[in-house]
């Protein structure tokens, strides 16, 4: 019979260290729950670590906070990558939060009413585990015929850290997110000779702020009315802050930004400036890629450009799937969690995997909340 150390074993197993892990922590050490919190990096919040320089959140400092913690009000209204990793520092900090670094999991397995939780160094025993890995776990990388013929670089976003690299250089970037959409601000910004970006589906695009309000904001009183009700109201508010797109080559979804949040479960780009960059002609639309050859691309409508180098905003996958088998029914055929700030299966909970049109950080804190209060109420 498999036995585990005293100190590998506790009432919740927590992984990831970033903003979901420390939430989660933070409440459940509120309520004197006791739990192990493994990290497989050595620092917290390593993912917006990685992220490129210029990267900003996209809702405002006020709605991106974790619980118990305000973020200061030295930052900006809408923080920088720096100023995050800052505010996960001092969270893990003030709650005395202290990961356990270097355990990357391998295994989450049901086992005897409980979990068993394996990693490179050992076992872990635990009767809930809250898996906090987030959506940008795994760079999601896709192929295209004749890509090996192409004669300049491919990159995907998580290798991007800034566009002086690019200047006075031909710039694809691939994907129309709202890190697609920074990126290629970035790289006009560094004078690169050309940015296009190649938008392969129908889109939405809402504006950050509006008349100085943050969208986020208003998100979140429209978020109490029917999408499709709310995305009537927003007519107004889109015509005149984004306009008509699709004369720039950007098709339109036949649906408005709050049934493609609710029902594709997929946020709308929130423009910052890219939109403005596009009228002016400073960024250029093209369809979806179909492959690649020797100088360039060609895309879906047979036209051929030359490119020094593809930027990949492509996202991410959370690819739980791999170190979670054998547990029916919790994740999607993508291997994404089903649910996220509730019990999946017995003891089995995830945090910090619902897209939330109100804020990631802001979702962070009511799912932590939630999940908290579900293992307390087990006695």
């Amino acid at each position: 019979m498999t036995t585990t150390e005293p100190n590998k074993q506790t009432n919740t197993l927590i992984i990831g260290a970033s903003a979901a892990g420390l939430a989660v922590a933070a409440c459940l050490q509120e309520r004197d729950i006791p739990f192990i919190l493994l990290e497989k990096s050595n620092q917290v919040g390593m993912a917006w670590r990685n992220h490129y320089d210029r990267l900003h959140l996209h809702t405002d400092r006020t709605h991106s906070q974790l619980p118990h913690l305000p973020m200061p009000k030295s930052c900006p209204k809408y923080p920088a990558r720096a100023d995050v990793v800052a505010y996960l520092e001092e969270y893990a900090r003030r709650f005395v939060l202290e990961p356990r670094f270097g355990q990357e999991v391998q295994a989450v397995v049901p086992q005897n009413g409980g979990w068993q939780v394996e990693t490179q160094d050992g076992r872990y025993q635990a009767q809930n585990v809250v898996i906090a890995t987030g959506y940008s776990r795994v760079p999601h990388i896709p192929t295209w015929p004749g890509q090996e013929l192409f004669s300049g670089s491919i990159i995907h976003s998580s290798a991007y850290k800034n566009g002086q690299p690019y200047a006075g250089q031909r710039v694809l970037v691939v994907g129309f997110g709202n890190s697609a959409g920074e990126m290629a601000i970035d790289l006009v910004e560094h004078g690169a000779a050309e940015v296009g970006m190649s938008v392969r589906h129908p889109v939405n695009v809402i504006p950050r702020d509006y008349l100085g309000i943050p969208i986020l904001s208003i998100g979140i009183v429209l978020d109490k009315i029917p999408p499709k009700v709310a995305d009537v109201l927003a007519i107004p508010m889109l015509k005149t802050s984004i306009g008509d797109l699709t004369k720039y080559g950007l098709p339109k979804l036949p649906y408005g930004p709050n049934v493609q949040i609710r029902q594709d479960r997929q946020i709308p780009m929130l423009d910052i400036g890219t939109v403005k960059l596009i009228k002016n002609g400073r960024i250029h639309i093209h369809p979806g890629v179909t492959r690649f050859n020797e100088n360039g691309v060609v895309f879906n409508d047979n036209t051929i450009k030359p490119f020094d180098a593809i930027i990949l905003g492509t996202g991410y996958r959370p690819q739980v799937h791999e170190f979670l088998p054998g547990v029916a029914g919790v994740l999607n055929e993508d291997g994404a969690p089903q649910a996220s700030g509730q019990e999946t299966a017995p003891g089995l909970y995830f945090c910090g995997f619902y897209i939330s049109p109100n804020g990631m950080l802001r979702e962070i804190g009511i799912e932590a909340r939630q999940i908290s209060r579900h293992i307390a109420g087990k006695g």
